[in-house]
């Protein structure tokens, strides 16, 4: 039997009895997680179209057949790291629920502590400082986490300037962190950032274990 292409994906359907059709699932969301794997090890300059399709096995040919150029892939890129980082991300918190605070927290674990969103939160970071027009990705991005932690922590803070502050506190400390290289004494990293967080919440440090 002949090997089918690791790029594609097959589909089993029954279509009447004793027949069976087999359907390729486009490779286009392929090219996009590619290319936010080399973007996150490498910055935009590792996302070429040459590389990632040596690194999926494929020719580089069948990358014109889903994307105009390499910025069209850029661009896929972005929307789907900003999908996951936002409509993504406020879906899943919502279905599992739980109080502010305990939302608060899952927000942030999701988000900057996931080994799949956090490098390519980075990169884009970084990647802003070049480009107006990810700058402007990126603002709209953070834009949309400040307003969940707003909305969160005005539920147990009336002051808005406080509120204000502590949102600017909170998400400091989550992207913060992955930049220090301090030490803490007899203290972990973990344990320090658990205490930071109980004091931007107003939690008690029993209630975050």
């Amino acid at each position: 039997m002949a090997k089918v292409a690791p790029h594609i994906r097959l589909r089993i359907r029954e279509s009447g009895v004793g027949h069976i059709r087999f359907e390729t699932r486009t490779p286009r969301d392929r090219w996009i997680e590619a290319g936010l794997e080399a973007l996150a090890a490498g910055g935009p300059d590792a996302v070429r179209v040459e590389a990632l399709a040596k690194r999926l096995g494929v020719t580089k040919g069948g990358f014109y057949g889903f994307f105009a150029d390499r910025n069209a892939l850029l661009t896929a890129m972005l929307d789907t790291w900003e999908r996951e980082s936002t409509d993504e991300v406020l879906e899943r918190i919502e279905r599992k629920g739980g109080d502010p605070k305990t939302r608060i927290t899952r927000a942030g674990v999701m988000t900057f502590s996931s080994h799949r969103l956090l490098p390519i939160d980075l990169a884009i970071r970084d990647w802003a400082r070049r480009d107006p027009e990810v700058a402007g990705r990126l603002r709209r991005v953070d834009g949309q986490r400040m307003d969940l932690l707003r909305q969160l922590i005005g539920t147990f803070c009336d002051d808005p300037e406080e509120v204000e502050a502590r949102s600017v506190l909170a998400f400091c400390l989550l992207i913060g962190e992955h930049f220090l290289a301090a030490d803490h004494g007899d203290h972990t990293r973990s344990q320090v950032l658990r205490r930071a967080g109980d004091i931007i919440l107003d939690r008690h440090p029993d209630d975050s274990r």
